[in-house]
C-alpha cells in the first residue's frame, strides 16, 4: 500500500465536500419561515449564519477549482508568490494551498 499523496484525488474529494455542503446550506436557506414575528427574528439570525457558512463553502470551492487548474497546467505545488515548491506536508494538510509556509506567514 502506497502512502503517496494524490493531489487530484484529495482535491476532487474536497470539491465534492464543499459542493455538498453548499447545496445543503442552500436547501436550508430555501425553507419557509414561521409566521410568528419572534420566530422570524431568530430565523433571520440563523439565515445570517447560513449565508456566512455558504460564503465559506463557495470560497473553498473556488480555491479547490483554482488548485485543479494549477494541477492541469503543471503549476500545482509551486508557490504563487516566490515560485518555490510548496512543502509536501502543507499540500497534504491543505491540498488547495497556493503559498509555501514562508510566504503564507508573510501574508498574515
Amino acid at each position: 500500500m502506497s502512502d503517496a499523496f494524490d493531489p487530484r484525488g484529495a482535491l476532487e474529494r474536497l470539491h465534492r465536500e464543499y459542493r455538498q455542503r453548499a447545496e445543503a446550506i442552500r436547501g436550508d436557506l430555501g425553507l419557509l419561515h414561521d409566521s410568528d414575528a419572534v420566530e422570524q427574528a431568530g430565523e433571520r439570525q440563523n439565515d445570517d449564519v447560513l449565508h456566512a457558512l455558504l460564503a465559506e463553502a463557495e470560497e473553498g470551492l473556488r480555491q479547490v477549482e483554482q488548485a485543479l487548474r494549477r494541477l492541469a497546467e503543471g503549476r500545482y505545488g509551486v508557490c504563487r508568490r516566490c515560485g518555490q515548491p510548496v512543502e509536501p506536508a502543507r499540500l497534504a494538510a491543505l491540498p488547495a494551498a497556493e503559498l509555501c509556509l514562508h510566504c503564507a506567514g508573510l501574508e498574515r
